[in-house]
Formats: structure tokens, C-alpha cells, sequence
């Protein structure tokens, strides 16, 4: 058993906190949602059946325990709208060369980015996270919705027009300075 959950961390770790950190954005209830994600993989390993790929149904799980966190809370009518930390988010950016006026300006677009997307429906929202953030394909991200990649698409369009009309109206708002301007 040590073996398997050592493998699975070694393998799945980042995703998963990466993928529970966009959507619940708090470290510790991120840590303790991945936790509870292994103490379910390790519990019904011998269930898997192959149906899909580890990771889908390691992310699959993620996302049921994701989405029992969010059922408790509405419970609890705890609903608050925090704004993301830069710090938390710099480990979750890649790092490159960019000077340090780029580097600013990118952390800037990609907090934006995260506020605007919590405007988007909870399925827009995680086929965003699923396909640009953390890589999935289309397939992938059917399988761990539990959707057909048909309506992975839909609400693949849909999420991009909702951000470009979310981002233009910030633009507008003086919100956002285009590439024009920044030179």
C-alpha cells in the first residue's frame, strides 16, 4: 500500500494540488482535500478497473471531493469571495526569462484571468482549469467531468467567449492595459 500511494504522489501529486488549489483556492483546504484524495485512491484501488487512465480517475475523484467541499459549505451558507494571493500562486506559474516589468504585468494578467473565471459556471470554470491549466485532453477532460467531449467543447467555447467579454469589459473599465499601451 505504501508502494502505491508513493507512486501515486510521485506521479499525480502536482496536478491534483494544482488542479483543487484552482478550484477551491486555499492552501490548507487544498492539502486537506488532496489528503482525502489519496485516502480514497488507496481505499478503492482495488476497485479501479481500467475503464480509463489512472490520472482520469485519480482527477475524477479529486473533482467528487471537490464538489463535496463546495456542497458543505453552501450547507454552512459560508460563501465568501476572497481574491487570490500572488504569493500563493507564483509556485503554480512556470518560471522563464522575463524581466522583472513582464514578470509583474503576467502576475497581474493571470490574477485577472483567475477573478474572471470565477464568474463562469462551475463546469466552464473546471474545463478551463482542466484543458489550459493543466493540460488534458479532450478526452481526459470527458472522462473526469463525466461528460461526452461534445459538451467538453460547448463548455470549452463557452467559457472563452464568457472571459473575452469579461476581459473586454475590463478593458473598458481601464481594468486592463493592452499590449498597446504597455509600450
Amino acid at each position: 500500500m505504501k508502494a502505491l500511494f508513493n507512486r501515486f504522489y510521485e506521479t499525480y501529486h502536482q496536478d491534483i494540488y494544482n488542479y483543487v488549489f484552482y478550484m477551491v483556492k486555499d492552501k490548507t483546504i487544498t492539502e486537506d482535500i488532496v489528503q482525502e484524495v489519496y485516502i480514497r485512491v488507496i481505499k478503492s484501488y482495488d476497485r479501479f478497473r481500467g475503464d480509463s487512465s489512472e490520472k482520469t480517475w485519480a482527477f475524477s475523484i479529486a473533482r467528487h471531493i471537490v464538489f463535496d467541499h463546495f456542497r458543505k459549505q453552501k450547507r454552512k451558507r459560508k460563501v465568501t469571495n476572497e481574491t487570490i494571493d500572488l504569493d500563493d500562486m507564483t509556485e503554480f506559474i512556470p518560471a522563464r526569462e522575463t524581466t522583472p516589468d513582464e514578470a509583474i504585468i503576467h502576475q497581474e494578467d493571470v490574477a485577472l484571468m483567475y477573478q474572471l473565471l470565477d464568474q463562469c459556471s462551475v463546469n466552464q470554470k473546471q474545463v478551463v482549469i482542466l484543458r489550459y491549466i493543466q493540460h488534458h485532453s479532450l478526452k481526459e477532460t470527458a472522462e473526469i467531468l463525466d461528460l461526452t467531449v461534445s459538451n467538453v467543447k460547448t463548455l470549452q467555447h463557452r467559457a472563452i467567449k464568457k472571459l473575452k467579454s469579461l476581459l473586454d469589459e475590463e478593458k473598458a473599465k481601464g481594468g486592463i492595459i493592452d499590449d498597446e499601451t504597455r509600450r
